[in-house]
């Protein structure tokens, strides 16, 4: 593999299997030497972690890092892989060794950030906690283990060892809302859908409901406000980030109420609206990731995505480390004018946009970097 040599991460299994995860997303059929790849999913039989890869030298990775990922796990073509890029990315750029664990339900996120504490073999520099959910069982366990650095992405946890990362998700899905309200006011056709033009509704499907998932959706809300007033948006909560039956169910009752155009911030059940969106021959707004990309068999109704670059802060906190300047204590929040998110036009879809609308929404995003839009942050 491209002179790799593949680390055996020798009492890691063991660590996943203690606190019931669903596996290791490497698809190994063995314990010994796997490879961790992007997009990719499977679990050993009895449900225990697989080893990860790490390229190596003689003397060995430059430090070893934890991830423990939100429930919905690899695969989602959204949040959890985006911020595995990160890793995947310090891999090849640091020479680290990454091991990951994929909970099934928010009960297992502190044995598993408690686990990965707690290893001498190896000992981690680092573990990444993914997910605002995981905020409560941090808190506890930073102050446990307080020689452990622990990053968390979408919250804030105040303790000396623990670098949190916050996005402004509101800016990104502003933008989302504006091309939404602007290409729902005109006949638009393009891959697999179409708008009707006379459409006075568009869609928004959250996963778990929150405040942050409600950032998402008030700044959707706004954009589509700013765009024409006549239009509303329908929103739906389905309660989790991984049942894409309930995001289709949702978006096909937006889609069959006259909507056009739905965007979800779900995870993994956001596949369901865009599988709802083929089938009524209509349009959807990804997230995390440009989903057009990750979920090329519905990139003809895939207009656009909200990534948020979970990556960015996987990677900049392991580089602080092997740096010895992490920045534990510290909260960064990271938007439009950080490049922590954005609107990206669909890979199939992007150069149909109109240039009216795509000259709105280039002005929109310089307005809130400058500080001539102010998004709200909750509906």
């Amino acid at each position: 593999m491209d002179r790799r040599t593949f680390l055996k991460a020798t009492g890691v299994a063991g660590i996943a299997g203690l606190a019931g995860c669903s596996g290791g997303p490497s698809g190994g059929s063995d314990d010994t030497e796997t490879e961790t790849e992007t997009d990719s999913g499977g679990s050993t039989d009895d449900g225990m972690e697989e080893t990860t890869a790490a390229e190596t030298t003689e003397s060995g990775p430059a430090a070893h890092i934890g991830m423990v990922y939100a429930t919905g796990g690899l695969g989602d073509g959204s949040f959890n892989d985006q911020a595995q890029s990160g890793v995947i990315q310090a891999q090849e750029d640091f020479n680290i060794a990454y091991n990951e664990a994929q909970p099934d339900e928010v009960a297992e996120f502190s044995s598993f950030q408690q686990q990965f504490a707690q290893s001498t073999d190896p000992n981690y520099d680092l573990v990444c906690c993914i997910g605002f959910l995981q905020a409560d069982s941090l808190t506890e366990n930073a102050e446990s283990y307080p020689d452990q650095n622990f990053m968390i992405v979408d919250s804030v946890v105040d303790a000396p060892n623990v670098a949190s990362y916050t996005f402004k998700e509101h800016e990104g899905s502003y933008l989302a809302g504006l091309m939404a309200s602007l290409l729902t006011t005109q006949d638009f056709s393009a891959g697999a859908g179409s708008t009707a033009g006379d459409s006075t509704n568009v869609g928004f499907v959250g996963g778990v409901e929150s405040d942050l998932i409600k950032r998402f959706q008030a700044g959707y809300e706004a954009g589509v406000s700013a765009g024409s007033d006549d239009v509303d948006v329908s929103t739906s909560y389905t309660g989790s980030f991984n049942d894409p039956a309930a995001g289709r169910e949702a978006a096909a009752a937006m889609y069959n109420s006259g909507a056009d155009i739905v965007y979800h911030a779900a995870g993994n059940t956001g596949t369901g609206v865009f599988q709802a969106a083929q089938e009524a021959g209509k349009f959807a707004i990804g997230v995390d990731r440009a989903q057009s990309i990750t979920r090329p068999s519905y990139s003809d109704v895939i207009l656009g995505s909200m990534v948020k670059r979970v990556d960015t802060p996987v990677y900049n906190s392991i580089e602080a480390v092997l740096n010895g300047n992490f920045p534990g204590g510290t909260a960064v929040s990271l938007g439009l004018a950080e490049d922590g998110v954005d609107l990206v036009y669909g890979d199939s879809l992007g150069s149909e946009i109109p240039d009216d609308v795509a000259s709105e929404v280039s002005t929109a995003r310089e307005d809130i970097i400058n500080g001539d839009i102010s998004v709200p942050t909750s509906p």
